[in-house]
């Protein structure tokens, strides 16, 4: 789904963004309500940002990537957790990009996250390649989904990847069940 968000553009960069797991939801600009294997997930766009809900019957999970003020926790290249019954995986990188090389991969995912059901997608106004655009999917009983945060006055596209899915039992690793 691809909307236009009802808000101006901030000079934001990718350095203003932080990472926090298990926060509240935020008031959101978009959101979309999906569910996928058995899960109910709500993507949610912030400011420039984004936030997951997932809720299944083992618990719940929140992430969130946004300009928080007064967060001490910065943007992790990456971060392995255990919440509750669930391992939860988040990678992040920085991509700086030549003006025309941030145009084309701008509208690249663009039209690849727009055209997928479970997918969403903000552009700021003043500028069609600023955005934030999330997509998910279910496989093998997981969770994952992909972001990118976009901010054309720096050439910088921010890409996270998620994966949360059910922690494995150490008993259930070894046939023999010990």
């Amino acid at each position: 789904m691809l909307t236009t968000l009802n808000t101006s553009y901030t000079d934001t960069s990718a350095a203003d963004l932080a990472w926090a797991l298990g926060r509240e939801p935020l008031p959101a600009l978009a959101t979309l309500d999906l569910e996928l294997s058995g899960a109910k997930l709500q993507l949610r766009l912030l400011g420039a940002s984004h936030q997951v809900l997932l809720e299944e019957e083992r618990g719940t999970c929140s992430e969130t990537v946004a300009c928080i003020p007064g967060s001490s926790t910065p943007l992790p290249l990456g971060v392995a957790k255990r919440v509750g019954d669930w391992e939860y995986e988040f990678a992040a990188r920085v991509e700086v990009l030549a003006p025309g090389q941030f145009a084309a991969r701008a509208q690249e995912l663009l039209a690849l996250v727009a055209e997928r059901p479970n997918g969403l997608v903000g552009v700021f106004p003043g500028s069609p390649h600023a955005f934030t655009a999330l997509l998910v999917h279910s496989h093998e009983g997981q969770m994952h989904w992909r972001t990118w945060h976009a901010y054309p006055q720096d050439g910088q596209l921010v890409a996270t990847r998620t994966r949360v899915g059910v922690r494995v039992p150490a008993s259930a690793l070894s046939p023999s069940g010990i």
